[in-house]
């Protein structure tokens, strides 16, 4: 029990700390362009993923060797892309409902799942995916008002990393863990390189200290993510994420000045359940499909 203890331990903490991150992002992003942030912020986590694989068995010759070369560049480029859409949310539709929307990726997920992994759905799972679909519906409050364009930036940000997960999943059936998180560092900071420097701005020195914690929490962040599923299940793993939802909303009222409405309140709840049933019965699925009996 005590490795389970432990993980919900990682799990929480790792909860918390990218709730911070999220905070200070949309702090930064307000004052400086969101590329420019999201790079001095990879160059550390590219830092942090090669420190990490060369203490992995092995080292860096080992860790660095990919079977899926091409996704795995997909994904480090990917990555970055979505963060710099993400930092864009928080300062411009706010972090609230960003991550309101963004609690939607699981069904995003379940939905791509079918072309680009092969997978079968069923009844349940649909049924999940369509109440999801109508939570996000219902956070974006279309019945009342017109349309905002500017809710497509946490729509494509909830977008570009279910395509992400997607990737990962197909990168995993080869590659172990730490070869993708690898990946992920090293190419990500790569890639935003060649277009961060056109953004280069001069840093507020107390705003150095706002950049170095954003790192710190980016990188430290992760690794807990990493022990977490090391010792929990993905199903045990994602409702605690939800948890990022809350942080967000107490950050986004008290901090920031946000609102949070009736219909964002319900359809965020819809999402939730839906993510979570979703998740839930993904993983019963894949035990059934192993002979397994729960």
């Amino acid at each position: 029990m005590k490795p389970k203890a432990n993980g919900y331990v990682f799990a929480l903490s790792a909860i918390v700390i990218f709730s911070i991150q999220d905070g200070i992002s949309k702090h930064l992003g307000a004052i400086y362009p969101p590329v420019f942030v999201a790079m001095i912020r990879y160059w550390v986590f590219a830092a942090f993923a090669v420190f990490l694989a060369a203490r992995a068995p092995g080292g860096l010759a080992v860790t660095a060797v990919t079977k899926r070369p091409a996704l795995q560049v997909m994904r480090g480029m990917l990555l970055p892309a979505q963060i710099v859409v993400i930092i864009t949310s928080f300062t411009v539709v706010g972090l609230a409902l960003s991550q309101a929307i963004l609690a939607a990726t699981p069904i995003f997920v379940a939905l791509l799942s079918m072309p680009l992994l092969g997978e079968r759905v069923g009844w349940r799972r649909w049924t999940a995916i369509g109440a999801g679909l109508l939570g996000v519906l219902l956070i974006l409050k279309p019945g009342g008002n017109a349309f905002d364009m500017e809710f497509l930036l946490p729509l494509t940000g909830a977008l570009m990393f279910a395509i992400y997960v997607i990737a990962t999943r197909l990168v995993s059936r080869d590659d172990p863990a730490m070869t993708s998180f690898f990946y992920t560092g090293v190419v990500g900071a790569v890639s935003i390189s060649l277009v961060g420097p056109f953004f280069w701005t001069n840093l507020a020195p107390f705003d150095w200290g706002w950049m170095l914690l954003l790192c710190i929490t980016g990188s430290v962040s992760h690794y807990f993510l990493i022990r977490a599923y090391d010792m929990l299940d993905a199903v045990a793993v994602q409702p605690l994420t939800y948890l990022q939802l809350v942080f967000a909303s107490i950050m986004g009222v008290t901090i920031f000045g946000e609102t949070l409405t009736t219909n964002m309140i319900a359809g965020s709840a819809i999402v939730v359940a839906a993510g979570i049933f979703t998740v839930w019965r993904e993983r019963v699925v894949a035990r059934r499909k192993a002979g397994l009996s729960r």
